[in-house]
């Protein structure tokens, strides 16, 4: 039985089963699956690169676990997107399920995070949502016509 934490995209933590990458693969619902290790190598977080609407917005929740396991600093951790999976792995590399101390050791972790990250996540994560607000905005647009002009009529 393995069991993992699946971070919606919209907030909450579920725990979970997962017997495979394939199952891994669904729960993320994508195919195009990437995964980053914590730096202990006890976590494992795997994420789509999906560009599906649905899927553009910051997974906090799961962004936040990936600062408070890895190197990475608020300024420098990846913004994760969509669902996100944080499984473990065995010593031959395959997938394997969280163990009631690594789900403790989650929560110790995820008090490290400091009123200066939270600060610091907060502003980039407004200036991402501005930006993929610009695109958006940029993409549905409707096409300037120049005042006056006339179009060729055959007849």
């Amino acid at each position: 039985m393995n069991t993992v934490l699946y971070f919606s995209p919209g907030g909450p933590v579920y725990e979970t089963r997962a017997y495979s990458k394939s199952d891994i693969a669904e729960l993320v619902q994508n195919y195009g699956l990437e995964s980053l290790t914590s730096a202990d190598r006890q976590f494992d977080f795997w994420f789509t690169p999906s560009t599906r609407h649905c899927q553009r917005t910051v997974n906090r929740s799961a962004t936040e676990t990936l600062l408070s396991t890895t190197g990475f600093t608020a300024k420098t951790v990846p913004l994760l997107r969509g669902g996100v999976v944080l499984a473990t792995h065995d010593s031959d590399g395959d997938l394997d399920g969280l163990s009631w101390q690594q789900l403790d050791r989650l929560i110790t972790l995820s008090s490290t995070i400091t009123r200066r990250d939270d600060r610091v996540l907060n502003r980039r994560i407004g200036r991402d949502e501005r930006r993929q607000q610009r695109t958006l905005d940029a993409h549905e647009a409707p096409v300037p016509t120049r005042a006056g002009a006339q179009h060729a009529a055959r007849h």
